[in-house]
């Protein structure tokens, strides 16, 4: 229910080789700070005087919505609107992929961001039964199909640097009663009983077909792969999330991903994902920071009828940008990975999920301001240019 709903090895060995390790990104001294049991070699090096939470090697795709949308209302002679917008669209957030054949996108985006001294996040979004059949139901419509499909992610990689991260939701789902096997009830990250459609056709254990993706993709060299984790307010039980992302692949891979398309604050998220990564032998983790500049919205605060707390929660706010620069021996880097301004779902007024949503975007840039959203996000549901 992420993205277009919205939205290891020996961790001893791995202590010195995580995403910018495997990436070649930094130079000892310039990742001496918060990090010196790490040394890479050189290719981005980072400023000795860079600010924690201000160097980001990662690279901004010069055709997303949000650069589009900023130009479009500048055009439109809407200054300061087109000045907020542009603390999104001057950031770098993934690429989503959910297109049939992936690898064109794939390759002129590795290509391009190679050639601008910088990596591309991409998000493998295509699971057989994704979400479930809920908002962002859909994917590949059986193994064998996946597995071919994430072959072509890897084919667009090649040899060059590139950040997977690798099926939001899919483990938890999995580990809390959904496999994309058969309709089940299980339980949603709200804690919410759902009735989930199947996928048609046979299925293998969902776990073991994201460890497949692990290795495929991690037969390319430059690939850092992580394994999605769901967010700190889904599954309490941390015994339970590690054995299901064990299942999963995830010690092939270089650690997992935490709050997808989530809010949940970066403090609140990194107390989890330390205690996950502890239980994984010391997993090395990214968060999404997208959208958790004032964390979730309160269960008894939240509005909009029966729409759930995380479908375009009113007074959300952007967080800290993406970089490498994260204080922690175990947080590889604050990404951006649900892009802000796409939509959660058809709920609070917004449009389709992942259709991008020009007050939502606002509402974000504003409140991360300290400038209160006056419209709200249900005020021009169809604002997209």
């Amino acid at each position: 229910m992420t993205e277009q709903r919205a939205s290891g090895r020996s961790r001893s060995a791995r202590a010195a080789s995580g995403l910018l390790m495997s990436l070649g990104l930094l130079t000892a001294i310039g990742w001496a700070s918060g990090h010196n049991a790490r040394a890479a070699p050189a290719t981005i090096p980072v400023p000795n005087s860079a600010p924690a939470g201000q160097y980001s090697p990662f690279w901004i795709d010069p055709r997303s919505e949000a650069l589009h949308q900023t130009r479009m209302v500048e055009k439109r002679g809407r200054a300061s609107d087109a000045a907020l917008l542009r603390r999104i669209s001057d950031q770098p957030t993934a690429v989503w992929l959910t297109e049939r054949d992936p690898a064109e996108r794939v390759r002129r985006a590795t290509r391009e961001a190679t050639l601008a001294g910088q990596v591309p996040v991409f998000v493998a979004y295509n699971i057989p039964g994704r979400d479930c059949g809920q908002y962002s139901s859909g994917g590949a419509s059986s193994d064998e199909e996946y597995r071919q499909w994430v072959g072509r992610i890897a084919d667009g990689i090649g040899g060059r640097r590139a950040v997977v991260v690798l099926e939001p939701d899919a483990v938890p789902q999995a580990a809390t009663g959904c496999d994309g096997r058969s309709r089940v009830d299980a339980t949603t990250e709200s804690g919410s009983a759902a009735g989930l459609r199947p996928a048609p056709g046979s299925r293998s254990d969902r776990r073991a077909l994201l460890a497949d993706a692990v290795r495929t993709l991690k037969a390319r060299p430059g690939a850092a792969v992580y394994v999605d984790a769901g967010n700190a307010g889904w599954i309490r039980d941390i015994g339970q999330i590690a054995d299901a992302l064990k299942n999963a692949g995830v010690k092939s891979a270089d650690g997992f991903a935490l709050n997808v398309s989530s809010f949940h604050t970066t403090r609140a998220s990194q107390e989890y994902g330390n205690r996950l990564s502890a239980a994984l032998g010391g997993a090395h983790y990214v968060i999404d920071t997208s959208r958790n500049g004032k964390g979730p919205v309160q269960e008894h605060t939240n509005r909009g009828g029966d729409a759930e707390p995380w479908c375009n929660p009113p007074g959300r706010a952007l967080g800290t940008p993406p970089t490498t620069k994260t204080g922690s021996p175990t947080v590889d880097a604050y990404l951006w990975i649900k892009r802000p301004g796409e939509s959660d779902g058809a709920c609070r007024g917004g449009p389709p999920a992942g259709q991008w949503w020009t007050e939502y975007a606002l509402g974000l840039a504003r409140e991360a301001m300290g400038e209160p959203d006056a419209g709200g996000p249900d005020r021009r549901a169809d604002d997209r240019e």
